[in-house]
């Protein structure tokens, strides 16, 4: 994947982490998200009970103050002394004088006789009321504060303020609140009402603003709240960074350079404390690297000295024994035994000190001689030597039709599969099948470990060193033998460290080795910018070598993968 859709596809997975609840960036701009959103509900609601308590006041003083209108009129134009009050008025020419003035459009009268509507009008519009509204009308309880005898009173009276009612007039097209009160003539009441279509557009509107009000500032909070997260936690990210980088340093060669650490280590902070405890634990970490290396660095020149000094006594050691055993006259059959054995065990003793020098100055980053080396040429060699001192076992050699090459030092790379062909002739029971293998492919599409064993289950495999990128020599050695244990293959390439008596040949063969054979293996191979592989399970033993291929000056190809 590339392009466009690839850099879509890591947006969208930063994105996701960026809001993921398992991070603290996430947590933080989801629960800023949440609590603005609550608090945002809260203020909505708060603030339409508070609309809606203050319109319905106000409406409710329109009322009161239209019903008193509708109420002071039809008590001044049914004001006659000489009418008998308890036979209400037929015709409602009074009452109509007394509807448009001074009400607000929208107000809705009604004078009811009885169970029956004696007269209806809605100001400046005509008045539809159905007989199911008036019903409910009809319904509605009576406010008997209001005067209702037939006399009189000196002036128009101040009634006191009626209850009001909420109903739903279909015919009318909404809700109203009304109020009725009996009317100034017997068994006649006034009902008055103003529609609430304006309080609820009001509060419609206000919703809908606050809506997109609230909707627009939470993005602009989620957008600022993440940039505040985003720069809050930047010291934290710089401290993952660098914890990534020293992760990807080779602390185990010793000499390394650790970063300096992170410039955010103000105590007053969180994030500067946790940026000056990573501080002290990179300058702890690096004074140990340095012990460490600087006792290593003597070590090795310990290890070289001592080798270097010890090859001369051991030369004189084995020259004495050998001007020893060369006497004329007769010697004890017990002293030339023992003079065997100093001769034995100074060579041998000169093997190992010849090899703890090989590897000290490997580790001193020595430089090896680099000249090409055939590699076909070398595999003959050293497996016609292992078949040889090996009669007992049955080798196998597979080459490509043209020589390999590799530039590197043909006396290590002799020693290299000489100890490997030496181990598996060693640690295999007679009759083993040990397999020499050597192909040329490119590093994509030659994998080191087999594609399938016989006992994928049990198969242990370790790898020490980089394997070259690019065209690669694999030289592989494989026996048949009992394999080697999982415990033990991860520590196969340490120093001293023998095999076991079960996989050995017989126990002295065991006992006889220096345990220093594949350390100097790993480390000549290291030094050549290659790797070994090592894959294992009881029934087979596969040690492959990955080294680069020579390129070849032009004119003269290289030999084909096959």
């Amino acid at each position: 994947m590339s392009g466009p859709s690839a850099s879509g596809t890591r947006g969208l997975a930063r994105l996701a982490a960026l809001f993921s609840l398992r991070t603290i960036s996430g947590k933080l701009i989801i629960g800023l998200a949440l609590l603005f959103g609550a608090a945002s509900v809260a203020v909505s609601v708060v603030t339409d009970h508070s609309l809606n308590q203050s319109l319905m006041s106000s409406l409710n003083h329109q009322l009161q103050a239209a019903s008193d209108t509708w109420y002071s009129c039809v008590q001044h134009s049914t004001g006659d002394p000489d009418r008998d009050r308890d036979t209400p008025r037929q015709a409602p020419g009074g009452y109509g004088m007394c509807s448009n003035g001074g009400q607000a459009p929208g107000t809705f009268e009604l004078l009811l006789a009885g169970e029956s509507v004696a007269y209806k009008n809605t100001v400046k519009r005509e008045c539809l009321l159905s007989v199911p509204d008036a019903a409910v009308l009809v319904a509605l309880p009576s406010d008997h504060g209001q005067p209702s005898s037939g006399q009189a009173s000196p002036g128009p009276p101040d009634p006191p303020p009626a209850t009001t009612y909420i109903r739903t007039l279909s015919s009318l097209g909404g809700k109203f609140l009304l109020t009725k009160v009996p009317g100034p003539e017997r068994g006649t009441t006034l009902v008055t009402g103003l529609s609430m279509a304006t309080v609820q557009g009001t509060l419609a509107n206000v919703e809908n603003t606050e809506h997109v009000v609230y909707a627009a500032v939470l993005v602009l909070a989620l957008a600022l709240g993440t940039a505040m997260v985003q720069l809050s936690l930047r010291p934290l990210r710089r401290v993952a960074a660098t914890a990534t980088e020293v992760t990807e340093l080779p602390l185990d060669s010793g000499e390394v350079t650790l970063p300096a650490g992170v410039p955010d280590s103000d105590p007053r902070t969180e994030v500067g404390r946790v940026g000056a405890a990573f501080n002290r634990m990179l300058f702890h970490v690096e004074g140990a690297l340095g012990r460490r290396a600087a006792s290593e660095a003597r070590l090795r020149r310990f290890a070289a000295d001592a080798s270097h000094e010890l090859r001369t006594p051991l030369s004189a050691i084995r020259g004495y024994a050998e001007l020893a055993l060369r006497h004329q006259g007769p010697v004890p059959e017990d002293v030339t035994h023992a003079l065997r054995r100093v001769e034995s065990e100074s060579a041998r003793m000169t093997v190992l000190v010849d090899d703890l020098l090989l590897l000290a100055r490997l580790d001193a980053g020595r430089p090896l001689e680099r000249e090409p080396v055939d590699l076909s040429r070398l595999a003959i060699e050293t497996t016609s030597d292992a078949r040889v001192a090996r009669g007992d076992h049955r080798w196998r050699l597979e080459l490509p039709h043209e020589p390999v090459l590799v530039e590197g030092d043909e006396h290590r790379l002799h020693q290299v599969l000489a100890n490997l062909l030496s181990n598996a002739g060693k640690h295999t029971p007679p009759g083993s099948t040990v397999s020499v293998a050597l192909t040329v492919s490119d590093a994509a599409a030659s994998p080191a470990v087999p594609a399938a064993t016989a006992d994928a289950s049990s198969t242990s495999v370790v790898q020490r060193g980089v394997a070259p990128p690019g065209p690669r020599v694999e030289l592989s050695i494989t026996d048949d033998g009992p394999g080697i244990s999982a415990e033990l293959l991860p520590e196969l390439f340490e120093r001293f460290t023998r095999g076991e008596a079960g996989r050995a040949r017989d126990a002295s063969a065991a006992g006889k080795s220096t345990g220093l054979g594949l350390a100097i293996v790993e480390a000549v191979v290291a030094a050549h910018g290659g790797a070994i592989v090592v894959t294992s399970h009881p029934g087979m033993t596969r040690f492959a070598i990955l080294l680069p291929l020579m390129h070849e000056p032009a004119g003269q190809p290289q030999s084909a993968p096959v």
